[in-house]
């Protein structure tokens, strides 16, 4: 039925200011822009990350921290959530080892949303068994 993740969705009240500061953090521009949207590919499954201007919220939501924390696979989390705190993100959740190959932790960017990150044993595996670590 959930075959994979397609677009993770940011809200911004700036969304220029959101496309600069994830251009920074990603070291790459949106591949895909249109007035209020802006579209970033990433990793090893080209997943993408969607910012878009809060007025396109749907009705209802509201701002702050809430809902689902999304992990994005990373190789050192110690060190990427270093460097997000860096950029001007306040700590949400500091690294916590939660066993042997998953180590976890989240920050809230500078417009309110929840980025999470995380080192997992078992993306990696999947990662060797589908070749695209070698590409």
């Amino acid at each position: 039925m959930l075959r994979g993740l397609t677009t993770v969705s940011f809200w911004a009240d700036d969304l220029d200011a959101a496309k600069r500061w994830y251009s920074e953090l990603l070291g790459v521009e949106p591949y895909f822009e249109r007035p209020g949207y802006a579209e970033f590919r990433l990793g090893d499954y080209q997943h993408e990350l969607g910012l878009i201007d809060r007025r396109y919220a749907p009705k209802g939501a509201v701002a702050g921290v809430g809902g689902a924390v999304v992990y994005w696979h990373v190789d050192e989390v110690q060190a990427v959530f270093e460097r997000l705190l860096d950029m001007g993100a306040k700590e949400y959740e500091s690294p916590v080892e939660r066993g042997p190959g998953f180590v976890t932790a989240s920050v809230i960017d500078p417009f309110g949303n929840v980025l999470g990150v995380m080192y997992n044993a078992h993306y990696l595996e999947v990662l060797g068994e589908t070749g695209a670590a070698d590409a």
